[in-house]
């Protein structure tokens, strides 16, 4: 399908430092992930002699004469000119990041949204398009569909996980294809290999918001899809104390995107950027709880009389299981189910009544949360909306952080047989 190279840069900022790899301690390149998540884009030896890196709060850099700065932008130095093009701080993290995804580059934004708006409006120009899966996060469509298109950028969309429907969406104005794995709150996998096969026969760059599996249960990247996606708020982060988000891919695609991020200003700020590597020194750590706690607790509500339905990918009963079980290390820390003959109100009581989790949005982190999607997000949207998207009364997202599994279950176990 014949259109303008997608891949192509555009615009201009100041040269983006390439770290030495002498100095590097990993780049993530044939160690573990915990290895790679403690280690990776670290030098060995770091200002004050300090283990950690320290953070540096500074909104601008300062040169010793003219000279330096000429040969600064000639030679493309690693080092930082001014706070909106780049911290050192925040170079450690998107080398971190870039390494456990396998990617040679990855950008850190103020959040998961700035992300993809950053990366989407990097690459699309008016009269192209954008493909989504429907299950995509409601306000990432609602950015294409809203805003977007007041630019002249369309916005399609087609079932998750029917490619024959996605490739008829192609068309010759087509630019991206984007979807999530999971998606969130249903969790249906895509296969990232067919995903990426798509974009790559018809010339569409493919991105896939990987926040629920993050690198240690899937790599999109190594399956051929040119950007993967995270809101680092979540698993990345860990801890529920920050906003970030990051996207990775190779360099060439990514210099527009962080080109883009220096005239905008998604920045992060030099402490997160100190929060979020510190959360990634116990990532991998953390994913092993995630993962152990979401598949014993989804066993346990598949198996309780007033669960009708769980969405987890580890389970047999799950729709996309196959394809979870084939591509996957592991399921995640979130758990979807339905009540059996329940409204919105008596739903709210088994909400209510649990002792450990805490109600509230967002996941990944190492306390368990619990909503309703209907109330948490979808309140002001219609029936016939929450309908389409897939949100009953019924529904109960479950985020489950690092607590022992045995007391996560005896507490479901009695909110479940309390309100009934």
């Amino acid at each position: 399908m014949a259109h303008s190279d997608p891949h192509a840069s555009s615009g201009t900022s100041p040269p983006v430092p390439s770290r030495d790899p002498d100095a590097l301690l990993f780049r993530g390149v044939g160690v573990g992930p915990s290895t790679a998540a403690v280690h990776a884009g670290e030098a060995r030896q770091k200002p004050g002699f300090s283990i950690t890196d320290p953070i540096f709060a500074s909104s601008t850099y300062t040169f010793p004469d003219t000279r330096s700065i000429v040969e600064f932008i000639e030679e493309k130095q690693c080092r930082e000119e001014y706070g909106r093009y780049g911290n050192p701080g925040e170079r450690v993290v998107e080398e971190k990041l870039a390494a456990l995804d396998g990617g040679e580059m990855a950008v850190l934004f103020a959040t998961g949204m700035a992300a993809l708006v950053g990366t989407l409006m990097a690459h699309l120009s008016a009269g192209e398009e954008v493909v989504f899966f429907d299950e995509c996060y409601h306000r990432s469509r609602e950015f294409c569909r809203r805003h977007l298109t007041r630019f002249g950028v369309g916005f399609r969309e087609v079932k998750t996980g029917d490619y024959a429907a996605m490739e008829a969406a192609i068309t010759p104005r087509t630019k991206f294809l984007v979807s999530e794995s999971p998606t969130n709150p249903h969790l249906s996998i895509v296969d990232c290999a067919a995903f990426a096969d798509l974009g790559r026969r018809h010339g569409v760059l493919t991105l896939i918001d990987a926040t629920l599996c993050t690198p240690y249960n899937l790599r999109p990247l190594e399956s051929g899809v040119d950007f993967v996606l995270h809101s680092a708020t979540k698993y990345l982060g860990g801890h529920n104390d920050l906003l970030a988000g990051a996207v990775a891919g190779s360099r060439e695609r990514l210099e527009p995107v962080r080109n883009l991020r220096g005239i905008m200003g998604g920045i992060n700020s030099p402490h997160n950027a100190y929060l979020l590597e510190r959360g990634l020194k116990t990532f991998a750590l953390r994913m092993e709880r995630h993962n152990s706690n979401g598949l014993t607790v989804a066993r346990f509500l598949e198996s309780h009389p007033r669960v009708e339905r769980v969405f987890y990918p580890g389970l047999e009963s799950h729709p996309y299981h196959a394809i979870a079980a084939r591509t996957m290390c592991g399921y995640g820390g979130l758990v979807t189910f339905l009540l059996k003959d329940s409204d919105w109100q008596r739903t709210a009581r088994v909400v209510d009544a649990v002792r450990i989790p805490r109600i509230g949005p967002s996941l990944g982190g190492v306390e368990s949360l619990i909503e309703q999607p209907m109330v948490m997000s979808y309140w002001n949207y219609s029936p016939a909306e929450r309908r389409s998207f897939g949100i009953p009364e019924n529904m109960i997202r479950l985020a489950l952080g690092i607590e022992d599994s045995a007391d996560l279950v005896a507490d479901l176990g009695q909110a479940l047989d309390s309100t009934v």
